[in-house]
């Protein structure tokens, strides 16, 4: 996809703009010409923000999602144009040992930015919850936005609750913004703890045998571009005064629909060596067996749609992670960028 040069000379705040997609939409944002403001926790280290040297390229702010003062005064001090909100303790495993850090992190940190919103108005904003925001029925035909928000873990309640109160301030304060929920998302640079693709790198670079816990479960994959390219739209629209201040689902084609063992048996042939070995997860920590969203109404309304298919997702990923470390970051998340703009998803 892409935008032309509605992005140029803009003022972009980015929460949790020093994780992995954080990282991936400020380098898209730059290439663009817009001013990206972030505000986020540090990085993990090697990951996109680090190697691409992106503090030296914007407004840096490290502070916590949940400091409300510091959080208005980027507010006060940099008049942001368009609002993305993406800081949040992401991880599911991680919620059934933090619950209360999880709830905090991603409720009170989005009624924070939501606040900001409501005292110190943007022209748009966006925020990203997540796929595991529906309640999980294993169902094959996709959850749709209207679907049932969940109360199954920590993380899945934090982003259902999450759409709940955004929907509470459109309706309470007429504030129009749109939410956005995405798949599995990933690519290049994601160093995440408990994460399939960062832990089967991670093996493959140590020589050790892929661990795998649920080899069954499915996944909408989906490359990091392509809910990027999703929330963008959003924004601009938002911008433009269309009428998109409601949820919205961007997820893969039902054919990157693949397992957890499809998956790393993908990246394993296209690296060139590595085995797997399946155990059996004992924990209470339970997640989905069967996730998919149905992105109708975004292919509808928006024009937007998936371009990349799992195969060619998989390419990029290991062209990312054996190539980093050697060459410029930056400049390998841009060729993927202008790569992926060559696909022709969605509408300009």
């Amino acid at each position: 996809m892409k935008f032309d040069n509605f992005f140029s000379g803009k003022k972009v705040l980015i929460t949790g703009h020093t994780g992995f997609k954080g990282s991936w939409l400020t380098i898209w944002l730059l290439e663009m010409g817009a001013k990206v403001i972030g505000y986020s926790l540090d990085p993990y280290k090697n990951g996109v923000f680090d190697k691409a040297n992106l503090k030296e390229k914007i407004v840096d702010i490290r502070a916590d999602i949940r400091d409300f003062s510091k959080l208005e005064n980027v507010f006060v001090e940099h008049k942001p144009d368009i609002v993305i909100h993406m800081a949040a303790q992401a991880i599911t495993r991680h919620s059934y040992d933090e619950p209360r850090e999880t709830f905090e992190t991603n409720i009170m940190g989005s009624v924070n930015i939501l606040e900001c919103i409501r005292m110190h108005p943007v022209k748009s904003a966006v925020i990203i919850t997540s796929d595991k925001c529906y309640k999980n029925k294993e169902i094959k035909n996709g959850y749709i936005e209207s679907d049932e928000m969940s109360d199954k873990d920590p993380y899945s309640c934090s982003k259902g609750c999450t759409e709940l109160i955004v929907g509470s301030y459109r309706n309470s304060f007429g504030i129009k913004i749109p939410s956005a929920r995405a798949g599995n998302v990933i690519g290049g640079g994601d160093w995440g703890m408990d994460r399939l693709v960062p832990d089967i790198v991670r093996s493959l670079k140590n020589n050790e045998e892929i661990a795998i816990r649920n080899p069954d479960s499915v996944r909408p994959w989906q490359f990091v571009l392509e809910p990027l390219s999703g929330y963008l739209l959003l924004a601009k629209m938002q911008y433009n005064g269309k009428s998109v201040s409601e949820g919205w689902n961007f997820g893969p084609e039902h054919d990157s629909m693949v397992s957890v063992k499809e998956l790393a048996r993908m990246i394993i042939k296209e690296w060139r060596y590595g085995k797997i070995k399946y155990y059996h997860d004992a924990s209470k920590k339970k997640e989905a067996g069967l996730l998919y969203l149905n992105c109708g109404k975004s292919k509808k309304n928006l024009g937007w749609k998936p371009s990349v298919d799992i195969a060619k997702t998989v390419s990029w990923i290991v062209e990312w992670y054996k190539n980093y470390e050697k060459k410029d970051a930056y400049a390998l998340c841009v060729k993927q960028i202008k790569e992926y703009e060559k696909s022709g998803t969605g509408k300009d």
